[in-house]
């Protein structure tokens, strides 16, 4: 049986990139019709509080599961019906800072 590899991941490789606490593209999204909401009614307070509205949304979205979009866009393309206990399980411990290497 082959011996497991040990490699080190650090935590900035998976976090998630943000505007101001939001995930870029819902806050892309919400400067987008906040802009078009502005240009189709002429007003400036219903732009702001449809971006205000749509980024608090994205802000509590990307709080909740910053990859909720990636996974509601990917969805369609995998099955309906997913077991998860068809799965073994496997050990995960989790190791501070330099503890990876001490242990070998």
């Amino acid at each position: 049986m082959a011996v497991p590899t040990w490699n080190p991941v650090y935590k900035s490789i998976n976090k998630p990139l943000t505007i101001w606490g939001v995930e870029r593209r819902l806050f892309f999204v919400a400067m987008v019709m906040g802009s078009a909401t502005f240009t189709c009614f002429s007003s400036l307070v219903g732009g702001a509080l449809m971006f205000a509205m749509l980024y608090m949304l994205a802000r509590y979205a990307t709080r909740e599961d910053p990859q909720i979009l990636r996974i509601l866009m990917n969805s369609s393309r995998f099955r309906n019906q997913y077991d998860p206990l068809k799965r073994e399980t496997y050990p995960v411990e989790r190791l501070t800072n330099g503890q990876a290497f001490q242990n070998r």
